[in-house]
């Protein structure tokens, strides 16, 4: 099919609760089927919470028992994938014959990822672990590699994309254009006004549909104890959302939506990005290959590689 109806969803999730933001990801995702959309897209850290103003007892040289207090909530809030959690939600799209991109905290043995995860009608298509984290991210996410610049085929067209501030990161771009992304996804934390223009500026560039899905989250959205130290008004807008939907030439097609929850909703045409590129083709004419070049690595990093056979237990292998 050349056409589809697409949403991002703006929400508030629920922080550190990976069982109560899974079942709103299943309701919102019923609420954006219901709607007509085939592809939906979910905020970054939708599940296990972005934690916006938490320091996390962190400073050169020092850490805090509290700050390790924090952290260990934190990955009590994160999910394994696969796990129950995806299960759930991959139910979800098979009842509802739809896509969705959500934003999880990824537990990986005592290391969370920042990572987006695409489901399908048949499952757990594929993830995007998050490459570098922002700022603070550092000291409580792990580094994404290469393996998982991940775009799927789905009858929808072809879904890739990055997480929040991974958009100014021009080199991934590009390896993503020249994966072929169609509907580029964007999960992220960031609700500054700026946001928009990045989200006209990779849609232009790649040639492709962006949809970019931002939390809305006032102060009382956070668990007491954690909004008792945000300094602002008890209702205040803590994540003011920015959600939006944009053509391959730059227009925006839905949204912004500020200081609300909602879902937008955009038809888009697959072909209009055959048009598109009659005068810009990031990874083909107007690449410049003669001039430029780039090498991505997308083999796993792993930090230990157990190779050969192990002996059977009691034997340490050796010869009389």
């Amino acid at each position: 099919m050349t056409k589809v109806k697409v949403a991002a969803v703006q929400a508030a999730t629920i922080p550190f609760d990976a069982a109560a933001a899974t079942a709103k990801v299943v309701a919102l995702a019923a609420e954006a089927a219901a709607l007509g959309a085939r592809i939906a897209v979910f905020p970054e850290a939708f599940i296990g919470g972005y934690p916006k103003g938490l320091d996390f007892g962190c400073c050169v040289g020092q850490r805090t028992p509290g700050g390790r207090a924090d952290f260990a909530r934190y990955v009590k809030g994160a999910i394994a994938v696969p796990g129950p959690e995806t299960e759930a939600i991959a139910a979800a799209c098979a009842r509802h014959d739809m896509h969705v991109v959500v934003g999880v905290m990824e537990r990986d043995g005592g290391t969370l990822y920042c990572t987006a995860l695409y489901f399908g009608p048949g499952g757990l298509l594929g993830k995007h672990r998050k490459t570098m984290p922002t700022g603070a991210e550092r000291l409580v996410w792990g580094f994404g590699d290469g393996s998982t610049l991940t775009v799927v085929d789905t009858p929808c067209g072809r879904l890739g994309g990055a997480i929040c501030w991974e958009h100014y990161m021009p080199l991934l771009r590009a390896a993503y254009y020249a994966k072929g992304v169609q509907i580029w996804t964007a999960p992220t934390a960031d609700d500054r006004p700026t946001w928009i223009p990045t989200m006209q500026h990779v849609a232009m560039e790649g040639r492709c549909f962006v949809i970019s899905a931002c939390q809305a989250m006032r102060r009382s959205d956070f668990p007491e104890d954690y909004a008792s130290r945000i300094e602002s008004e008890p209702d205040a807008w803590m994540m003011h959302g920015r959600s939006v939907i944009v053509g391959p030439l730059g227009e925006i097609l839905a949204g912004p939506l500020v200081d609300e929850e909602g879902i937008l909703t955009a038809d888009i045409d697959l072909d209009d990005i055959l048009g598109a590129k009659l005068d810009f083709d990031p990874v083909g004419h107007y690449a410049r290959p003669d001039l430029f070049s780039l090498t991505v690595n997308v083999a796993p990093q792993r930090p230990v590689v157990i190779t050969g056979a192990a002996a059977p237990d009691g034997d340490d292998g050796a010869q009389d």
